[in-house]
């Protein structure tokens, strides 16, 4: 299992063509058992990262030129690793609640 990052969605400055926003999702899966017994019990995690881009700076990147990569290693960053951890944790942690369940919950019928 690993955790995939994905950027779902920017906001950007029109002026200076900076990105402000990220929203991102964070996911993994895990599938148990094969053929029609298969379960897939899954994770994730949304958020978003604010930025304050500075056109100027000589490492500014512009709107057309970012990457998914760009947006985010800029958004792991802006949360630090403790809480890119604590995400992945979680993430990990509803997979094996899905798995092993420790709280019931549904309908009676």
């Amino acid at each position: 299992m690993a955790v995939t990052w994905k950027v779902i969605q920017t906001e950007r400055e029109t002026t200076n063509d900076g990105i402000t926003v990220c929203h991102w999702t964070a996911t993994d899966s895990e599938t148990v058992g094969s053929g029609d017994d298969a379960v897939v019990h899954t994770g994730n995690s949304y958020g978003s990262c604010g930025f304050a881009p500075d056109h100027t700076a000589s490492d500014f990147t512009s709107y057309a030129d970012v990457t998914e990569a760009n947006a985010i290693a800029w958004c792991k960053g802006e949360l630090g690793a403790d809480e890119v951890a604590r995400i992945e944790a979680g993430v990990a942690a509803q997979i094996t609640e899905s798995k092993t369940p420790t709280n019931a919950s549904g309908v009676p019928w």
